[in-house]
């Protein structure tokens, strides 16, 4: 038995102590955690940068010296190439009613540049640059953006090298009015930092693809941003690059909003409180030829409800030129169907 019990001891002996279990120091693997994102987060968006910058162009607009052949600037901001052979969106307000620029890509190269169209209702203008083979980016499909999606924001405001800054998006389906009293819809919101230099310049994903066209800043508030919408920037583009303008429909009036009485919206059985009231009607326009007339209040529009003027802009955006629509208005206490055919609206209309 002694020597069992030795035996055992003995064993045991040789057993090393059993070591307290280490828990792994929290702060350490938090820390490690967020390196490795943040590594992640920049790699990101160096690719984009990387992949995107060569295509933001700086864009200076100004008249050209007849005797020098140089251009004196009146002005500036960015843009982004969409294809090798040197079409690049930019602001509206950043070519103003200039005809001529100069692009400077990154690499300080400066080509001449000319206006192909411009649309101040959406703020948005196409130039040409004079070059082949230039670098280019892709447009991408802004109905995929959420909110809180990283987001990356670059311009070239002096030429010569992009300046990025990077946020989310904090908003979508903002609405902001243009220049020409335009509702412009669907406006991205977004956190990445703007200048005033930045404007034309491209709002990018994080695989590199174009999602917006910077527009605004609100000056007296920090960290707000803007941006046309990728899907609407395509739409203006191929307008422009077809017809050398973007083509809405107009009927060729003024109107306010203003309520309908309870009672006449009661009695003709019409949803919703306020309508359109003509104020004034242009004498070779569609709204004349169809025999409409000031103090008439347009209530829909091919059934359409139509409860203000942007709700009237909305509709014919969307409507074929020429083809005919139906119109109910409320003439005194009774309500009127009319057809009226749509015209181009000209511009500044």
């Amino acid at each position: 038995m002694r020597k069992e019990i030795e035996h055992v001891l003995s064993f045991i002996g040789s057993i090393s102590p059993v070591q307290p279990e280490r828990k792994p120091e929290a702060g350490r693997n938090e820390t490690r955690e967020d390196v490795e994102l943040l590594d992640a987060y920049s790699r990101a968006v160096i690719s984009v940068v990387d992949h995107v910058g060569p295509a933001v162009v700086s864009v200076s607009s100004g008249t050209r010296s007849e005797s020098a052949g140089a251009l004196e600037p009146q002005g500036g901001g960015s843009g982004v190439l969409l294809t090798p052979d040197g079409y690049a969106l930019t602001n509206d307000h950043v070519v103003g009613r200039v005809r001529h620029f100069r692009i400077t890509l990154t690499d300080g190269a400066s080509l001449n540049a000319s206006l192909v169209g411009a649309d101040p209702a959406t703020d948005l203008a196409v130039i040409r640059a004079e070059g082949s083979s230039l670098p280019y980016s892709k447009l991408g499909d802004s109905s995929q953006l959420k909110a809180g999606q990283l987001v990356i924001a670059m311009g070239n405001p002096f030429g010569f090298q992009s300046t990025v800054s990077t946020g989310v998006v904090s908003a979508l389906g903002r609405a902001l009015r243009s220049r020409d009293g335009r509702l412009i819809e669907n406006i991205i919101q977004h956190t990445a930092p703007l200048n005033p230099g930045n404007s034309g310049g491209p709002l990018l994903n994080s695989v590199g693809q174009v999602v917006g066209i910077n527009t605004a800043i609100i000056f007296m508030a920090q960290g707000i941003g803007f941006a046309i919408p990728s899907n609407t920037a395509r739409w203006v583009f191929s307008q422009i690059l077809t017809h050398g303008r973007v083509r809405r429909a107009y009927l060729g009036v003024a109107g306010r909003t203003r309520p309908i009485g309870r009672k006449i919206a009661r009695y003709h059985g019409l949803v919703g409180e306020d309508a359109v009231e003509i104020i004034s009607v242009e004498p070779e326009g569609p709204s004349r030829r169809a025999g409409l007339h000031i103090g008439d209040v347009i209530v829909s529009v091919n059934g359409v409800r139509v409860g203000s003027i942007d709700d009237l802009h909305r509709f014919l955006s969307d409507w074929p030129i020429g083809e005919p629509v139906r119109l109910s208005i409320l003439r005194r206490t009774d309500l009127v169907d009319l057809k009226l055919i749509p015209a181009e609206a000209q511009a500044g209309r």
